[in-house]
């Protein structure tokens, strides 16, 4: 006898980007069953007189030998969760990898099941509920087979096995054994329909992506057997066990009830982990509460925008209207008081808007040497916006603040200086190629380059025309009492600052003179580029007032780039002494861009999923933040280089297993088609799983059990009608608990 099973849909998902793949297979049912066989032939001879003369040959007994009653553990490619793991899981279905992939079709439940039934099943229990093992840690009672089937282990009904199926050194084999309370076991058995459903076969692999509209074999080496449990953990927490047992032999209890002294099944392998209680709120439910306001309603662009909420009038007068504007930019009212000691109120926002900031009249200089420059006064109204006044005072501040960024900002200006003046002071240097200087050409002593220049000058058989003049005529004039007055040694440094301004201006010199100190150059430029990337700031510079960010919200702004270019221009006003060090600043303005917008996130989310993954695209291109920082434990910001149109939060990736969502629901997936996997929608509409449990409150799956039964209602999900239903396989596909995710889309 051979059963061979048809060939099935292979279900597979396989994530963008991902570099395996993972397809599902229904079941790999045997060409012959473990068990004992023999061979029976007979030769029919045709005698002279012509009857038949037939010749009995020695029958030939073999066996098919496959694990019954225990198995080698090294055999368990993975189980999930983990042994001892501790964590939330009550919306999880254990599962565990066996490496033998035909291992739960390699013999028939029972007379009359159906070859896809396996025989063997995983099983969940609770603290308090097995007698032999109350505190759900894996204790089991062990002996011989022989005296399992001869009841000396304990309490329980064992098996009923034929004698003829087991061979004579299978009675001494030693076994596991558990026992499951009558009531217990009738709450969580599956019946044989559901536990064809709850095992199946996955290959992972090589992407296939070169074989287009290949559907290739299964590869032997990438498969394993997957079994499923039926129950939730208890959301309460606590310790939970689970138990792959065999049911050969109570196949008639799983549609009738256990016997009155329970069951005594045999524990092929067992683990214990421990579920902590879940509070309700997971990670899906976070971030739905931060994209929508009751589960399913989204929220206003307006409630998704840095900005404190505010309630306008019905027809808002003038005053009213400038101040909803300012405010929906996000700007807040904070009290000023003013030099001249009044008291007044003034506009004030940090470098995120809520809305793109308004462009700025061309500045009359380069840069801001001061915040009164930075002053925006609302004549009409008679009111300051203080916002890049404020950013010229907190640029200057952090300078201060910072004595390595300081020390490097004034000697970087001073030895530019020194190397402008020397430029000024020596126009055939200036004229020349500026690219054949070097850093030395401006940093030599001043006193020895013009020592070389007089013995080098004039007919070198003079011994240097320059230096014998200077000695012939320095007498005279020492003895003159001639002395170089303060008037001419000021109009000297005047035309040397002027001549160096000047000398500033033509090309090439800029990029030369950072040379000059390039070291101090670096750290210059380096401090400056972490403020325009924010990262000096704390978060009551970003936000000015916490109800623009309140907990459990996620608040979407641009980044005003005048903010930014004022706190620069504060820094490094630090020290300027004249005009000269104002036109250096300017070198070191040329750094990274400015971000251009933000994403903040005030919610548990941050400490509790650090690893949660985010991803951002403009249209279809990802685009990668500029900065990834957490403010205290929840408030977490991320910049990016460009705006970006879609934003995405999803879940921490945990590995391939069962369950359902945060929300209650699973994501219905493709079955057929060229999309095999590919998300369809949550399911059930509404969100709830509840109905698809059984009754009792065990958290016992009703996978095709009377009543609301999950694999009715998801064949009709997929418009199967009738008794059509899917198959184990792409029942598998559907009970993946995917990690959530939620997006949030600029309109």
């Amino acid at each position: 006898m051979t059963t061979t099973s048809e060939p099935a849909p292979r279900p597979r998902t396989t994530a963008p980007g991902a570099e395996h793949r993972t397809r599902f297979f229904d079941h790999r049912i045997p060409s012959l069953y473990a068990g004992r066989y023999r061979i029976d032939n007979r030769q029919v001879l045709k005698d002279l007189d012509g009857a038949d003369r037939v010749i009995d040959a020695t029958p030939q007994p073999f066996d098919v030998v496959q694990p019954r009653f225990s198995f080698d553990p090294t055999g368990i490619n993975a189980q999930f969760p983990v042994p001892d793991a501790v964590g939330t899981y009550s919306q999880t279905l254990a599962h565990i990898n066996l490496d033998a992939p035909g291992l739960p079709w390699n013999r028939p439940l029972g007379p009359g099941q159906p070859a896809a039934v396996p025989w063997m099943a995983l099983l969940l229990f609770r603290e308090d509920e097995l007698p032999e093992d109350p505190d759900a840690v894996g204790l089991v009672k062990t002996g011989t087979v022989r005296r399992l089937l001869d009841g000396a282990l304990g309490a329980g009904k064992p098996p009923a096995l034929p004698p003829e199926s087991l061979r004579p050194d299978e009675y001494e084999e030693e076994c596991a054994t558990v026992l499951v309370p009558k009531a217990l076991f009738d709450a969580v058995k599956p019946l044989p329909v559901e536990l064809g459903y709850l095992a199946h076969l996955r290959e992972g692999g090589r992407p296939d992506a070169t074989r287009a509209g290949a559907d290739p074999e299964p590869d032997e080496g990438e498969l394993n057997a997957v079994l499923v449990a039926n129950r939730f953990p208890a959301a309460t927490g606590g310790r939970h066990v689970a138990h792959l047992v065999s049911l050969e032999g109570f196949d008639r209890y799983l549609t009738t009830p256990a016997p009155t002294e329970g069951v005594r099944l045999v524990s092929l392998t067992s683990w214990s982990f421990t579920t902590e209680p879940d509070s309700g709120v997971g990670f899906g439910d976070l971030a739905q509460h931060l994209a929508t306001t009751d589960g399913t309603t989204p929220r206003p662009a307006d409630q998704l925008r840095l900005r404190v909420p505010t309630t306008a009038p019905a027809n808002p007068a003038g005053p009213q209207q400038e101040a909803l504007d300012r405010m929906a930019g996000g700007a807040v009212a904070l009290p000023q008081r003013l030099e001249t000691g009044e008291r007044t109120l003034a506009f004030y926002r940090g470098p995120l808007t809520a809305q793109p900031a308004r462009s700025l009249p061309a500045p009359a200089a380069t840069r801001l040497d001061s915040p009164g420059e930075a002053l925006i006064y609302l004549r009409q109204y008679g009111v300051f916006d203080t916002a890049y006044a404020a950013a010229f005072t907190t640029g200057r501040t952090l300078a201060l603040a910072d004595a390595e960024f300081r020390t490097a900002l004034l000697e970087f200006r001073s030895a530019a200086r020194s190397a402008a003046r020397r430029l000024a002071s020596h126009p055939e240097l200036a004229a020349g190629a500026v690219t054949a200087l070097t850093g030395r050409h401006l940093t030599a002593p001043l006193a020895f380059e013009a020592f070389d220049r007089l013995l080098a000058d004039g007919d070198a058989r003079s011994g240097g025309a320059r230096l014998v003049q200077a000695l012939d005529h320095a007498g005279p004039q020492l003895r003159a009492g001639r002395r170089r007055t303060a008037a001419r040694t000021a109009a000297r440094t005047r035309r040397s600052i002027g001549d160096a301004r000047t000398v500033l201006a033509q090309p090439g010199v800029a990029a030369l003179l950072t040379q000059a100190a390039p070291d101090e150059f670096a750290k210059v430029t380096a401090w400056l580029d972490a403020l325009r990337r924010l990262e000096l700031l704390s978060l009551s510079h970003l936000v000015p007032d916490p109800r623009a960010l309140p907990a459990e919200s996620i608040r979407f702004a641009y980044l005003d780039t005048c903010w930014v270019r004022a706190a620069v221009d504060g820094a490094l006003s630090v020290g300027v002494g004249h005009t000269l060090d104002a036109d250096l600043n300017a070198l070191a303005t040329g750094g990274g861009p400015v971000p251009k917008c933000a994403v903040l996130i005030n919610s548990s989310l941050v400490p509790n999923w650090p690893h949660t993954i985010v991803t951002a695209y403009q249209g279809a291109r990802a685009v990668e933040p500029v900065r990834d920082a957490v403010f205290g434990l929840e408030t977490r910001l991320l910049l990016f280089p460009e705006v970006i149109d879609r934003f995405e939060l999803a879940e921490p990736p945990r590995g391939l297993c069962f369950g359902i969502g945060d929300v209650g629901t699973i994501e219905l997936r493709e079955i057929t088609g060229d999309r095999i996997g590919h998300p369809m929608g949550e399911f059930p509409q509404p969100a709830g799983f509840a109905r698809f449990l059984r009754a009792g409150g065990q958290d016992v799956l009703n996978v095709e059990g009377t009543g609301d039964a999950l694999l009715t209602a998801l064949s009709r999900a997929h418009g199967l009608q009738g008794t059509a239903r899917i198959s184990s396989a792409q029942f598998a596909l559907q009970m993946i608990n995917a990690p959530q995710a939620q997006t949030f889309s600029r309109p």
